[in-house]
């Protein structure tokens, strides 16, 4: 297979980060004079085709296997397809796909014209966006996802401050219908898909950090964390880098989909910033 080729830097005196146009996907991000947030496997594949493990793949037009789970591949192809750069300068980058750049597999299992337009911009925030167009004639549904892998110093340590009392789903267990009593802590395998998109902080008391997120246009947070077994299983994961990672991503999914009316442009934001402890 054929390697990625060289992402796209951004840098400027508040912060510094990496993009790859396949997927449009970031690598990298630190703010100035501070530890990297994102978490990328060593065992990361950087070939065309394939999916990276970690940074901030984005999952669209439909999450996981989508809601008939059936859909192939799984997150979608946006994060397997080059997207086509629009501008750049040391702070911003605007990536574009649209239905004209899919393969014919691809464009088989999303029949609708569509723009998407996914914006970085890089500082001591790091701030991203997916606005998706509609250009057809017709209302398409979309799944989506920015499936941010953040890096942690133990997974074991880490808390998540603002879901108490919000509903989830608990893809582990099966259960559909759980609410999230307290801060979110981990002890084994975790994949959930909270009612919420309000504001979260991420407590690493071992790095010494608090991450704050926040979201615009996501009904969503999935929280995931593969735990030992599941992490053994991924050819591109080491078998214990699950302590030094959590997922915690803005998502429109499950029953909370979205549609898109001709002319219409949906958009979903997600924020981080580092604050020390």
């Amino acid at each position: 297979m054929t390697a990625l080729q060289q992402p796209l830097a951004l840098a400027n005196d508040q912060g510094i980060a990496t993009v790859y146009t396949q997927g449009a996907h970031v690598a990298s991000w630190a703010p100035a004079r501070q530890d990297p947030v994102l978490f990328v496997s060593r065992q990361a594949r950087f070939l065309e085709g394939k999916a990276i493990r970690g940074g901030v793949p984005i999952c669209f037009p439909w999450f996981g296997p989508g809601r008939d789970g059936q859909r192939s591949p799984a997150h979608g192809f946006a994060r397997t397809t080059p997207w086509t750069p629009v501008s750049s300068d040391g702070t911003t980058a605007v990536f574009r796909l649209t239905d004209t750049d899919l393969g014919d597999q691809e464009r088989a299992s999303f029949r609708h014209s569509f723009s998407a337009d996914f914006t970085v911009t890089v500082g001591t925030t790091l701030e991203m966006t997916l606005a998706t167009t509609n250009t057809g004639d017709e209302p398409f549904e979309i799944d989506e996802a920015l499936h941010t892998y953040l890096a942690v110093g133990d997974v074991r340590s880490v808390s998540i401050e603002g879901l108490d009392g919000v509903s989830y789903v608990d893809k582990v267990t099966g259960n559909k219908d759980v609410v999230q009593a307290g801060d979110v802590r981990f002890s084994g395998e975790t994949d959930r898909v909270y009612r919420s998109g309000d504001p979260l902080v991420v407590v690493d008391p071992l790095l010494g950090r608090k991450l704050h997120i926040t979201m615009e246009g996501a009904a969503n947070t999935v929280v995931w964390n593969p735990w030992t077994e599941k992490a053994k299983e991924m050819g591109d994961f080491a078998d214990e880098e699950w302590t030094q990672m959590l997922c915690v991503e803005g998502a429109n999914a499950l029953d909370d989909y979205v549609t898109v009316a001709p002319g219409e442009t949906h958009a979903i934001t997600y924020r981080i910033a580092v604050e020390s402890i």
